[in-house]
């Protein structure tokens, strides 16, 4: 995958309540934080898959902030659902919401995969808990303006492994 676009310093001033949410970082990477937090703000990333196990989910109705480099928000989310399911039960439907790769059912596996292999003990059939989402509100109008060179990567990095 190409290197990052850099996203600009920004000073955000945020309100005391948006200051208050809790901090959602998608992804145990700076890069991946970012990757995904982009999908998220450019209106294709509606959903996250989080294994049951590390008890990290959220309730429907809560929001948090989506932050890049673990603490810098780009963007406030709300919980639509949350459905205990298993990894291997994952719908192609539902990884598509996801808004990763290529959007397929093929795709999702592999990534996630990978990722709970690095971050919990990974068996095809563990608990997971898939969550959709909406985008409530952008909080960085420059992080905002590299969204869709990182959905450009996501769709180009699929046609370039296929």
């Amino acid at each position: 995958m190409a290197p990052a676009k850099p996203v600009r310093g920004t000073f955000l001033t945020l309100s005391p309540a948006i200051q208050a949410l809790p901090k959602w970082p998608f992804g145990d990477s700076h890069e991946l934080q970012e990757r995904l937090a982009a999908l998220i703000v450019a209106g294709v990333k509606k959903a996250t898959c989080s294994a049951k196990a590390q008890n990290l989910w959220s309730e429907p109705g809560e929001r948090g902030l989506v932050v890049i480099n673990d603490d810098h928000p780009v963007a406030v989310i709300e919980i639509e659902t949350a459905t205990h399911t298993r990894y291997c039960d994952v719908t192609a439907e539902q990884a598509a919401l996801e808004g990763e790769g290529d959007l397929s059912l093929a795709f999702w596996r592999d990534a996630h995969k990978a990722y709970f292999s690095r971050v919990a003990d990974f068996s095809s059939d563990m608990e997971v808990v898939f969550e959709t989402f909406r985008l409530v509100e952008i909080l960085d109008a420059d992080f905002a303006e590299t969204a869709q060179y990182h959905v450009a990567l996501e769709r180009a990095e699929t046609v370039v492994g296929a």
